[in-house]
């Protein structure tokens, strides 16, 4: 699965498991949230100072689809951390997942 940044598109793909297409979405910014563009298919914007804050605390809040009172913890793996890393040491918020 290649990852590559729309935003800075100088920047080589990173490259990620076939698994990473339904891990995605757990970092992603809301949609309609200040700054996210409109996104086109299979596109993501994963705000700048969020991967940060994955980064630093190395975890990522999961909230429950049946309850908002419902969350949990889960610990990023080595290929979270490492795209993380790629995408704040390039200053990448824009990318696109292709097969």
């Amino acid at each position: 699965m290649k990852v590559i940044p729309l935003d800075r598109p100088h920047v080589v793909p990173y490259l990620m498991p076939p698994r990473f297409k339904t891990e995605i979405a757990y970092f992603m910014t809301p949609a309609g949230e200040p700054g996210v563009p409109k996104l086109g298919a299979d596109e993501y914007f994963i705000r700048l100072d969020d991967a940060r804050k994955f980064l630093d605390e190395l975890v990522i809040e999961i909230v429950s689809p049946l309850s908002e009172e419902r969350k949990t913890e889960i610990e990023l793996t080595e290929d979270h951390e490492a795209w993380l890393k790629w995408m704040v040491e390039h200053e990448i918020q824009h990318v696109r997942l292709e097969a």
